[in-house]
This record gives structure tokens, C-alpha cells and sequence, in this order.
């Protein structure tokens, strides 16, 4: 008998009519370069978030970065940063010339671990970069608190967290800014792409310079006046219609990807090899994608991949990789963790029978009973 190699994706960009329609504005317009379209997009986006600026730019990295080199972040600095996160975060501090230093996880959220936090804090500490996984956000009371206390900088990573809330608050605008990713795998795509949101008039003013080759308003390309150092992170109309027409599925994205976490939570209940990550959907998280901690993960998810079913593991550890090669025994906590967690399909295209499909596929393999 052969199986249903029908495939269930981990997950799947989706786009409309209405991004065609407004890409073709743009195209008429003969204008593909950042303007009003960009404008517009990041108008609309600080009045989701309930932020007073936000700024578009190239990729969740490049918000990152330009968030640091305007609060004067760079080299002999040193900037603290979760071991289990996209490399990205990291590689943010990096390009400015500072030193990233990595701090363990939190085993029950897998996002920055307050006490590594605090023992990584050094007279040559400048930042922080809680970085909000899969939507779970960081203990930002707590991080800020100690953040205050020492003098040090919040930039929240909030590439996996748009829409996302925190005791009553968004997610990405807690700290001095928040860095936001549209990729393809994300609740809201433009390609590539990423925004960078703030409350702050003159960091707000810092940045705009920052991207533009410092210009702190959009110039000519000729006679223009260039108040400081700045570089080209410019966006684009292109990516910005895209943008825009996908804030029109926003809404139902969200619901379905709270019934995706909450139907897996269903599902999986008494399922003792595995050990679901759990989003305060109550307080308004909303989980981007849904993981679990998984016994023999490997063998499950080579099983899963013989019926059609993506998933997608989790990240080494960033002391593992070669430019920021640590000992295991500073961070125990990854280092456990990063072998057995593993994301399952969470897309927003997914149907209540996908779900239900992977985790009776889980439950055999575990060889529990299915779930009718």
C-alpha cells in the first residue's frame, strides 16, 4: 500500500491578488525605489504596533545593526546575545565592530536566561538582544529591569515576534528599539526586508540618517546635504506593495496560527516523549511557529518525512559555530536543548486536518493511540 505523500509543508509563503495589483501601481508609477509606497507601509505598520516611528529596511539583520550603530555601539563595546537564536543576531553586533558575547537560554522558553545574562555583564557591556522565539517573548520586565539598573541598552529581536504581545504591550516596543524580519517565513513577507520601530524622535532621526548615506530626509542623489556618516539600507516601493497587500491577511494569519499551537497542545496531551514550547496566547503571544523538545527527534523526523511531512530542527547552537566557537560547558542549557527541539508545521496555510495528521503520525511513532 502506498502512503499519502501529500506534502505538509513546515512553511509556506502566500501571496495575493492584491499584492499584484499593488506591485503594478508601482511599476506604472516608473518608480521602484524607496518613496511614498515605503512610506505608507511603514506608516501603517507603527500604527499596528502602537509605535510613534517606524522604519523600513533591507532585512531584520539590517534593523539589528543600524539600531546598535545609532546608540554608538561599536568597537572595544560589547553587546550580549542569546546562544540560541539565527546567527544573525549576533553577526548584527559583529558588523559593528563590537563583541558579541553569548549568554545561555532559558529552558522553559528557550529565550535569553536572566542569570547567564547578568554573569556576562562587564565594565564593556553597551547592549542587550533578547530575542522574542518563535513569538515567546523574553522576560522584558526582568531585562529591562537589570538593563536599567546597569546602564545597558535594550534591542529587542523581534524578527519572529510581529504581532506579538507582552503584558498588554507589542512585542519589539519595549526597548530603544525593535527589529523586525519579513522574510518568507514570516506571518507577513516582502522578500526580503525588515523594519525598525521606535518611540524615540532622535533615535529616529539617528537612524534615517544611518540608512540613507546621511541624509536625515530623502534627498536628490545630488544636491543634497549630508549631516553625518550613513549608508545605503535603503528599502523599496517593490517590497513595500508587497507589504501592504499582505496586511490584508494579517488578521486571519493570526487566528489560524493560534489554532495551529493550540490544536498540537490538544493533540499531543499525554504524549510523555515529547514536551511542547507553550505560548501565553492568553496575554497575547502569538506563536509564529510551534516546537517541541522531541526523544530520538532525528528518527521522528526522518519518519515524518516518509508521509510528506516537513519539519524544520532548530538551530546549533551560535558557540558551536566556527567564528564563535565556546566551550559547551559555559552554556548547558543550549547545549541540551538544541538536539531534541524541533519546529513542526506551522504554517498559516495549514487546515485542522494537517495538524491532526502530524500528530497522530507523532503519537504512532510513540506508538500511543490516535486521536479519532
Amino acid at each position: 500500500m502506498k502512503k499519502n505523500l501529500t506534502k505538509i509543508p513546515w512553511w509556506q509563503p502566500q501571496l495575493g491578488k492584491k499584492e499584484y495589483s499593488l506591485l503594478k501601481k508601482v511599476l506604472v508609477s516608473n518608480f521602484p525605489n524607496e518613496g511614498t509606497v515605503t512610506t505608507e507601509f511603514e506608516t501603517k505598520i507603527a500604527k499596528l504596533l502602537n509605535v510613534t516611528f517606524a522604519l523600513a529596511v533591507p532585512s531584520g539583520t539590517a534593523a539589528m545593526y543600524l539600531s546598535l550603530k545609532a546608540l554608538g555601539i561599536g568597537p572595544g563595546d560589547e553587546v550580549i546575545v542569546p546562544d540560541m537564536t539565527f546567527i544573525a543576531t549576533a553577526n548584527a553586533v559583529e558588523m559593528t565592530g563590537a563583541k558579541a558575547v553569548l549568554a545561555d537560554i532559558d529552558k522553559q522558553t528557550l529565550t535569553l536566561d536572566l542569570k547567564s545574562f547578568e554573569e556576562n555583564i562587564t565594565k564593556k557591556t553597551r547592549a542587550v538582544i533578547p530575542v522574542h522565539v518563535s513569538g515567546r517573548a523574553a522576560n522584558m520586565t526582568a531585562i529591562i529591569k537589570l538593563a536599567r539598573k546597569k546602564n545597558i541598552f535594550v534591542v529587542e529581536d523581534a524578527a519572529e515576534a510581529f504581532m506579538s504581545k507582552y503584558k498588554g504591550k507589542y512585542l519589539g516596543t519595549y526597548g530603544a528599539t525593535g527589529c523586525f524580519s519579513f522574510s518568507p517565513a514570516k506571518i507577513l513577507t516582502t522578500g526580503q526586508g525588515g523594519m525598525i520601530v521606535t518611540n524615540d524622535a532622535k533615535m529616529y532621526q539617528t537612524l534615517r540618517m544611518l540608512k540613507d548615506q546621511g541624509r536625515p530626509t530623502r534627498g536628490t542623489g545630488g544636491d543634497d546635504i549630508h549631516k553625518g556618516i550613513g549608508f545605503n539600507f535603503k528599502f523599496t516601493d517593490l517590497q513595500a506593495a508587497v507589504g501592504l497587500g499582505q496586511l490584508d491577511y494579517l488578521d486571519k494569519r493570526i487566528i489560524r496560527l493560534r489554532k495551529n499551537n493550540e490544536l498540537y497542545k490538544r493533540f499531543l496531551s499525554g504524549v510523555k516523549e515529547v514536551t511542547l514550547f507553550e505560548s501565553n496566547t492568553a496575554e497575547g503571544e502569538l506563536p509564529l511557529w510551534t516546537e517541541i523538545l522531541a526523544k530520538k527527534r532525528d528518527e521522528l523526523t526522518k519518519y515524518l518525512a516518509t508521509f510528506g511531512i516537513d519539519c524544520r530542527n532548530l538551530w546549533h547552537p551560535i558557540h558551536t559555530q566556527v567564528y564563535y566557537k565556546k566551550s559547551d560547558a559555559f552554556f548547558p542549557n543550549s547545549t541540551l536543548l538544541s538536539p531534541i527541539a524541533v519546529w513542526l508545521p506551522s504554517a498559516f496555510t495549514l487546515k485542522d486536518s494537517h495538524i491532526k495528521k502530524v500528530c497522530n503520525l507523532i503519537r504512532k511513532y510513540y506508538k500511543y493511540d490516535p486521536i479519532p
